[in-house]
């Protein structure tokens, strides 16, 4: 009798649990070597465009080995990627962040 109460519990729990799980969205891929400035301010990628700078801040960084992450540093530099992407519209992100921050020295 107990062991089969506590199979009905583990198997509403079960349930339950399944019931609320959102169904899962298809996995995407950006090489984000090839998206443009144009892309990026408008908003045209797959992911939000905060997503790539945080990317983008992170790559760099390690490159750096530098393992700190300051959010009001990231926005600052994102104000200035987007100011210089906006005069920019073909040119790569990733080059635009490397001119801008100078991580290309």
């Amino acid at each position: 009798m107990e062991v089969s109460v506590k199979f009905r519990l583990f198997l509403i729990g079960a349930l339950v649990l399944f019931a609320q799980v959102s169904p899962m969205q298809a996995q995407e891929t950006v090489d984000v070597a090839k998206i443009t400035c144009e892309q990026l301010l408008g908003e045209k990628l797959a992911s939000p465009s905060r997503d790539v700078v945080l990317w983008l801040s992170g790559y760099y960084a390690g490159k750096r080995n530098n393992t700190i992450a300051e959010p009001q540093t990231i926005k600052k530099d994102e104000e200035k990627v987007n100011s210089y992407c906006f005069q920019h519209h073909e040119m790569t992100v990733m080059d635009a962040v490397k001119n801008v921050l100078g991580f290309d020295k």
